[in-house]
This record gives C-alpha cells, structure tokens and sequence, in this order.
C-alpha cells in the first residue's frame, strides 16, 4: 500500500497549501496551534481517558505537518496499534510528530525531551516515557515500564539509535530497549522514515542534530516551500524466541535496507 495526503486529512482537518504561505504567515498560525494545543492539555485532557486523549494528540500532530506544509506518504502496512513496538529511525523532532499523526502511540524519549518549552509538556500529557540516559538503573525502571504497556495492549514506539543523525545513514541500534518486546512476546515494527523536497530530493534542512536547537530547527523549517514525509512500514519481526540483540539486529537490518532501496 502506497497513500500520500495532507496531513490535515489524515485526522480529517481542512486541507490548504500551507507552502503557499509565508514563514510570518505561517508562523502565526502556528503559534495559534501551539496555543490550542496547551488548551486542549490543561483544560479537556483531565476529563479524557487514555484513547481519548490519544484521538486528540494524532489530530494536533496531523493539524502540526499540515501548518508546516509536510505532506505524508506511508508505504506499507500500518500496523494494529493493539501491542506494538514501532522502531524507527530518527532524522528529526518531527519524527514523533510523524508517527503520532498515523498511530496512538506512547513514545520512549530521553529525559531532556521533558524540559523542551512547550513541546516537553506535549510529550510528558501524551503519555511519554522518559529515560535518563546516563542512569542504567532508569533503564531497568523504563523497560519494566515498557514491557507493562505492550502487555497491556498499548503501542509504544522508540527511536533505536538513541539520537538523531542527518537522514543520510543509520546509527547502531541499541539492543537494550528491544527487551521489553523478547519479554512481553510482541512483534517489532521497523520503521523508515525518510523527508524530501517537493522536487523528490532529500530535505536536510529537516534534519536536527548536532549542536543545533529547536528554534533553529524550526525557523528553517518554516522557511521550506513544502516537504514530503515518507514512512515506510516493514514487515514486522516477532520478538519471540530471539535474544534483544538478536532482536536489534533484524530490526537495524530492515531499515537499513530501505534506506539504501
């Protein structure tokens, strides 16, 4: 299956071309989001059960691309969200974005992600679990966590490289936050995630990495005509019977090989 839309009509919003707009224009209109969107958190979310809020964080995350004129193109199968681990790789902040746009998913993040302005009381309201990277007991409280939720039937999703790159490659994946799917007996999902321009070109102004910071980042994306965001969905890997290494392994292999096609 191959699908392209607006990201407006993914969550069933109005579709406009926001890269007709300019960044000024567009920035106001997202400032407007980012204002609805810490309404929605503080106001409606404590009367909100978990799938409840889950519905109102893919409509904000769609309405989010649609303002910044990225247009989704998924390839592949969706996965049932019902015990899912999603594995992606990891270009961008829009990433989480991305996936939340398509699934109802609890992401894993490291801990930073929690003191991000605005963005970090997003991440924590959606239900994200936060790891301390530097404390390898976290890592034991995270993926108990995270092996609760996949019994539970929730999708989680994570970013095994642990960091962001350029899009152009993929960093090792780390086996240890593949334990929870070996120990809850769910399948893995590799992810590809790849962005471009609107002449089929890869899109690095998308990318962030390195010493830059989200207003940076954003400020170049706001400045982009438009973009494609191209998720690739792969056959999923059961994590039963194999040792999370092993688990990484097949995972990490699968998106490689996409991002090479």
């Amino acid at each position: 299956m191959s699908l392209e839309l607006a990201a407006a009509e993914l969550a069933g919003g109005r579709r406009y071309n926001a890269g007709m707009l300019s960044p000024t224009v567009k920035s106001l209109r997202l400032a407007g989001h980012i204002l609805a969107g810490i309404f929605i958190v503080l106001l409606r979310f404590p009367g909100l059960d978990r799938a409840a809020r889950a519905q109102q964080v893919t409509h904000w995350a769609a309405q989010l691309l649609a303002i910044l004129a990225i247009r989704v193109r998924v390839t592949g199968e969706l996965p049932d969200p019902k015990g899912a681990l999603i594995a992606a790789n990891h270009v961008s902040w829009l990433d989480i974005h991305l996936l939340h746009s398509l699934l109802p998913a609890r992401f894993i993040s490291k801990a930073e992600v929690r003191d991000w302005p605005i963005f970090g009381m997003f991440a924590e309201a959606s239900g994200t679990v936060f790891l301390v990277r530097e404390k390898k007991s976290d890592a034991m409280r995270v993926n108990q966590l995270m092996a609760g939720h996949l019994r539970a039937g929730e999708c989680l999703a994570l970013f095994p490289e642990g960091t962001t790159s350029d899009g152009g490659g993929l960093l090792p994946f780390f086996p240890s936050l593949f334990q929870p799917a070996v120990e809850a007996g769910t399948r893995v999902w590799p992810v590809c995630i790849r962005y471009r321009n609107l002449d089929g070109s890869p899109c690095g102004e998308v990318a962030y990495y390195g010493q830059m910071n989200l207003a940076q980042s954003l400020k170049k994306i706001l400045k982009l005509k438009g973009v494609r965001a191209e998720v690739t969905f792969l056959p999923p890997i059961a994590g039963t019977g194999l040792a999370r290494r092993d688990l990484a392994r097949a995972t990490e292999a699968a998106v490689r090989a996409e991002l090479q096609s």
